[in-house]
């Protein structure tokens, strides 16, 4: 199978169509990358409804800040969404090649290995790009528009899903990593971002849903 169009340049319909196939690819990786990429977008939009408001004149500079890194973030996730699928793809072209004799065998499994270990990196770079867009949104409450609290929880909640969604994408590689130094890295990394991220997000969504609770 290969993908003959970047994926973010597609129609919703058509990247739904082909997520749902029996198509390996793309798959959860992708779509966790494509979900940090929404939380990431939904923080920059807070930020638009926030920053030309009078009563937060004061926050205007670290808001605009805010919200071009953001996008930065944005638009880096949706580059990585193709990487994963990418790097899937080439673990499958590998898997064909001919092993009849030892530079043959050699050969394959050296790309089997590069492609895994790219289908490693890659989630481990969505979790690292959607956690500085969750730390990002986690300095708006208390000084955002609040008429965008739910906007700013859906963020969050996707960053979230974003970052779990990518970390078990990272873990279903490690174990085929030959790189044993790799993989140590990578679970270091993953989990010291899950360990960090994850009651981050838990915090910023209760401040989030006392909003919500006090406009109710």
């Amino acid at each position: 199978m290969q993908v003959e169009m970047k994926l973010a340049e597609m129609r919703v319909e058509q990247f739904g169509e082909m997520l749902s196939s029996d198509a390996p690819a793309p798959g959860g990786g992708s779509a966790a990358a494509l979900e940090a990429a929404m939380g990431a977008g939904l923080v920059a939009m807070v930020c638009r409804l926030t920053e030309e408001k009078a009563q937060f004149a004061r926050y205007r500079a670290e808001l605009l800040a805010l919200r071009q890194r953001v996008e930065d973030l944005r638009l880096a996730l949706l580059d990585v969404m193709d990487q994963d699928t990418d790097a899937f793809l080439q673990v499958s072209r590998a898997f064909p090649m001919p092993k009849a004799t030892d530079e043959e065998r050699a050969a394959r499994s050296a790309a089997i290995q590069n492609g895994l270990e790219l289908c490693t990196k890659a989630p481990l770079e969505v979790m690292r790009l959607a956690a500085e867009a969750l730390e990002l949104a986690a300095t708006l409450p208390g000084r955002f528009n609040e008429n965008a609290a739910s906007d700013l929880g859906v963020a969050v909640l996707s960053l979230q899903t974003g970052i779990r969604g990518a970390w078990m994408n990272v873990c279903i590689n490690l174990g085929s990593l030959r790189n044993k130094e790799l993989a140590k890295s990578c679970r270091e990394q993953g989990e010291a971002l899950m360990a960090r991220m994850m009651p981050m997000a838990e915090q910023v969504l209760k401040q989030v849903e006392q909003v919500i609770q006090g406009q109710a």
